[in-house]
């Protein structure tokens, strides 16, 4: 029996294509049931269509404020059965709302060693540090930016030489292998218990 979990996304898609094709493979035991994203012409979008995967997009200017959009997307989810929330470049603090109806699963990846670098930008700030080594960090999302109880954590190093671009593409690259292998593990936990 496969976990069914939604991702909820912003952009481009990279770490949703990575989960996808690790549900293909069956290196991820898991159903995506539904892609969310709060931006129109988010290229996500497409590839969860392309996919068959339902879809919902929503503006949150939209509603009333933050509880009313969660309590449509919480709806979403109960409706599909959602188990787990992944975010994977989803640009939005998660509420009370969503928090409590989904405690320790909500999971988000970010692109730096946390604590350093939270929020946005996380790359372009290491840059600007200067540092010589970032890395990805998967962790549960609580009510902060970036400050949830972290789960797994891989570094890798950066040279000045690196442009955004290149440091950019080493991150996704540690990303697209690291997320879909954390997901699973927390899975077969849930399952054990």
């Amino acid at each position: 029996m496969s976990n069914k979990i939604a991702v909820f996304a912003s952009g481009t898609g990279s770490n949703f294509d990575a989960i996808m094709e690790a549900c293909d493979k069956g290196t991820l035991n898991a159903d995506v049931t539904l892609l969310v994203s709060d931006k129109i012409n988010a290229a996500v979008i497409e590839k969860a269509q392309k996919r068959n995967v339902d879809t919902v997009v929503f503006n949150p200017k939209s509603f009333e404020n933050k509880a009313e959009f969660e309590k449509a997307l919480l709806a979403d989810c109960q409706a599909r059965d959602v188990e787990w929330i992944i975010l994977a470049g989803y640009m939005r603090l998660i509420g009370s709302t969503l928090l409590e109806a989904y405690p320790k699963r909500i999971i988000n990846i970010h692109p730096s060693l946390l604590p350093a670098f939270p929020g946005k930008d996380a790359i372009g700030q290491a840059i600007d540090k200067k540092v010589k080594v970032t890395g990805v960090t998967v962790h549960f999302v609580d009510d902060g930016m970036d400050t949830g109880p972290i789960i797994a954590q891989e570094a890798l190093s950066i040279s000045e030489e690196d442009t955004k671009d290149e440091v950019r593409r080493k991150i996704q690259a540690v990303e697209h292998q690291l997320y879909p292998q954390v997901i699973q593990s927390l899975l077969i936990k849930e399952e054990a218990k």
